[in-house]
Formats: C-alpha cells, sequence, structure tokens
C-alpha cells in the first residue's frame, strides 16, 4: 500500500510549498524512500540516496497509512511514544500540506 501511496506522489504535488531543494527520508517498515521536493517538483527514489536528509521519518506501515490515507494528524504523544520517529516534525507537516494533505 506504501508502494501506491509514494508512486502517486508526483501527480498530487502542489509546487510552491517548497522554494528549496528539501529531502525527506522515509523508512516504513522494509521500504525506504528518499523525497526531493523543490519549486517546480517532487523527486522520487528508492532506498537512502542523500547522506544527510533534512528531514527524516521512521514509522510504521499502519502509521503511515493513518496519517496519509485517514486524515490523522499526529501529536507530540506519538513522537514521544516513539510510534513515529523525525528529526523535524515541522518539516512533515509542510510535506501533507505540499500535497494537499
Amino acid at each position: 500500500m506504501q508502494e501506491d501511496i509514494f508512486a502517486t506522489l508526483q501527480e498530487s504535488y502542489q509546487k510552491g510549498v517548497f522554494s528549496v531543494p528539501t529531502t525527506f527520508y522515509f523508512s516504513i517498515d522494509d521500504i525506504k524512500k528518499t523525497l526531493t521536493l523543490d519549486g517546480e517538483g517532487c523527486r522520487i527514489e528508492d532506498g537512502k540516496t542523500v547522506e544527510d536528509a533534512d528531514c527524516i521519518c521512521k514509522t510504521s506501515a499502519a502509521m503511515f497509512n493513518k496519517i496519509w490515507n485517514d486524515g490523522y494528524r499526529p501529536g507530540i504523544m506519538d513522537f514521544m511514544g516513539g510510534a513515529i520517529k523525525s528529526n523535524a516534525p515541522q518539516l512533515l507537516q509542510q510535506l501533507l500540506t505540499a500535497f494537499g494533505k
């Protein structure tokens, strides 16, 4: 299911939310993806293709689906409890906005 979500990202990307190139690394169970977003578009690559992503997000497939498909917005307890691990939670919110979520 996560592969399906990543497959639709380029067509749902809203240009202009990210004006400078910003990288995201996702580790969702067995799926590893790197996204690079900028003012013109969205590039998706398999695996970890950058050494230091601007935002790293590690979570379960269940949590990712809950956020992406069900409109769930994680709170501080999701991060503190370890359900989502990220070095830049504020960028995750901006990411959702970039895809109309």
